[in-house]
């Protein structure tokens, strides 16, 4: 690309930083004049195609990208700036190309592959794109970030931590190096480490926007919510549209307040200065159907939604919101996605969920079966088929969800030293009682209604009480993959006799309370592990507090109720195919319910 007149690069730099303050107007105007007079400027047309982007039009981006391409063909940023926008647009065979070969030369780029890589749960793809990239000491801490997500979803968080230890051995003074070292320990549920490394890179001067949200990741999972709270504040400081900031700030905000106004405040902020930015609006609706109103999500995104050139993303956004009461007008919105995005999975998703709430199951598990094909372990796809099947009275639902046979309750066995079952369930109580808030509302995005729930992998709590938990689980664990057997079904075909824990948690439920219905979109098997019980669930003659199996969370037409129930009983471990749907009954009781879930998927062979 040739260099342009010094007074360009001057208004370019001027321009830069009305970007950064949000101006997206004013510097779409000064880009305008400047591609007028210099119409071959690849740089500028470039970037005025992305503030076209942020404006909402999509196709005149796209037009002025591939503009920009023509002017300079091998001007890299041009074939990033291009790929983002087909792969955001759902137009992967033509954005993956553009970016593969951006990412020889760009960081950038590599970032926007294994992101997209490991978003599609295809972790070994991430990991070929960003592996040689982040053995340089410059590899910037985004990357870093989707190098150790690549190793921890192929279960080598381990060798994660030792890359990026020897990492920051050899350069000691390096607080970068510190801060991937933090990611690594982070993702390895090692948080005290983790925030002593990044409190350490902070100190040393280390203070971009990635470093703060690494210490507010590390002291949510060690339960320092206030200080994690104030280390998210100066994250958006440094980067007002950091969404995960957002979220996380969100969550923390309303455990404190149960206020989803309150909750969403830097969200308006952010988008005040930001104005229509989509995903800031699309975090802001997560946030609010997380909250439990979906109503208020979809008005959230409404007005951006009913523009022609809304992109797939927002579309489905609000489609997810709409589906929760109103699935005609998700299918309507899933369409409009796919028109403009035929290849996009979530879209799909969610064309496949509206169709059994119109009451057309027979399009909807063709739909399924479709996107099964591409992912044959997504537990939430494999829950919509069997809907599918149910509404549709095909013999293969009775199979598939054959609650009797693949619903297995194993009374747990005192681990040593403990005497007996009830003295190991008090200690346990009194673990996992500490790691609740007395006074916080339930986390957002989750089941629960009327309790808490505990932040934090559990399976790798230190705590040895908890630790004895998980290993006295072993032993159910590997007698229910003997009573299911081998097969073809998505549950016996992944059995290998081998497991590995997915995350674990408590719930702790108040009066009233109970769990929403729920699929484990990423697990195989699933579990609920009773610590201690109200009275009056002993009762038979009650349903309070049960197991629900069989009713789904999303709407269909008929409705479809619970099918088999499991009565609650302290030391008593349930599990069960991750693709179940699940709930519990609220139960009245001034005792509350304690509770340790887990999912398992499969090992490697043994």
């Amino acid at each position: 690309m040739s260099t342009p007149p010094p007074a360009v690069l001057e208004a370019m730099q001027q321009i830069g930083k009305m970007l950064q303050a949000g101006d997206l107007r004013a510097a779409h105007d000064r880009l305008q004049s400047i591609v007028e007079q210099h119409p071959e400027y690849a740089e500028g047309l470039r970037l005025l195609g992305g503030v076209r982007q942020a404006l909402g039009d999509v196709e005149g981006a796209e037009a002025l990208l591939r503009k920009a391409m023509r002017a300079d063909p091998g001007w890299a940023p041009t074939w990033a700036s291009l790929g983002e926008l087909l792969l955001h647009s759902g137009r992967q065979n033509e954005a993956l190309p553009l970016l593969y070969r951006a990412a020889q030369r760009l960081p950038h780029a590599a970032l926007l592959l294994a992101r997209h890589y490991n978003d599609q749960q295809r972790p070994a793809d991430a990991l070929a794109i960003v592996a040689p990239l982040c053995g340089s000491a410059q590899a910037p801490a985004e990357l870093v970030a989707q190098h150790v997500a690549a190793l921890a979803a192929l279960g080598r968080q381990n060798d994660a931590v030792g890359f990026y230890r020897q990492r920051a051995e050899a350069s000691p003074n390096d607080p970068a190096a510190a801060h991937s070292l933090a990611i690594a320990l982070a993702a390895a549920s090692r948080p005290e480490e983790a925030e002593r490394v990044t409190h350490y890179a902070l100190g040393r001067g280390y203070r971009t926007a990635a470093a703060y949200f690494t210490h507010a990741s590390s002291l949510i999972a060690l339960g320092k919510l206030e200080s994690a709270e104030a280390a998210l504040r100066d994250c958006l400081r440094q980067d007002p549209r950091h969404t995960e900031a957002h979220d996380h700030l969100a969550r923390l905000v309303w455990l404190r307040t149960g206020d989803s106004a309150q909750s969403t405040a830097s969200l308006d902020q952010a988008l005040q200065r930001f104005q229509g930015d989509e995903a800031l609006l699309a975090a802001k609706a997560a946030i609010l159907q997380g909250a439990g109103d979906a109503h208020g999500a979809y008005l959230c995104l409404s007005a951006s939604a009913a523009h022609a050139q809304a992109s797939p993303a927002l579309l489905t956004r609000a489609g997810l919101a709409a589906l929760e009461f109103d699935p005609m007008a998700a299918l309507k919105l899933a369409e409009r996605a796919l028109q403009r995005s035929p290849s996009a999975a979530t879209a799909k998703n969610l064309l496949a969920a509206a169709l059994l709430g119109t009451g057309d199951a027979r399009q909807a598990l063709r739909h399924c079966e479709a996107l099964l094909v591409n992912a044959p372990d997504d537990q939430y796809l494999i829950a919509l088929q069997a809907t599918a099947w149910r509404l549709l009275g095909d013999e293969r639902y009775d199979a598939l969800c054959n609650y009797p046979q693949l619903v297995l309750a194993q009374p747990l066995q005192a681990p040593p030293p403990w005497q007996d079952l009830p003295h190991f369930l008090a200690d346990v109580k009194r673990s996992l009682e500490r790691l609740h808030n007395p006074h916080g509302h339930p986390l957002l995005f989750q089941s629960l209604r009327h309790g808490t729930e505990t932040t934090g992998d559990l399976t790798r709590h230190p705590d040895p009480v908890i630790q004895a938990l998980f290993e006295t689980f072993d032993a159910p664990i590997r007698t229910y993959l003997a009573h299911i057997g081998h097969g073809t079904d998505p549950l016996r075909g992944r059995n290998r006799g081998t497991y590995r824990f997915n995350g674990g948690w408590s719930v702790r439920l108040r009066s009233a309370g109970y769990h929403t219905n729920h699929v484990h979109p990423r697990g195989w098997i699933s579990s609920a592990f009773y610590v201690d019980v109200p009275d009056s669930m002993t009762h038979a003659s009650s349903t309070d507090g049960c197991l629900a199996f069989g009713q789904p969370s999303i709407v269909t037409a008929p409705p479809l109720p619970a099918q088999y129930v499991v009565r609650p009983e302290a030391g008593r471990l349930v599990l069960f195919p991750s693709y179940f749907w699940h709930g519990t009954v609220p139960f009245h009781s001034e005792q509350s319910r304690l509770t340790v879930a887990f999912d398992v998927v499969p090992g490697g062979p043994e």
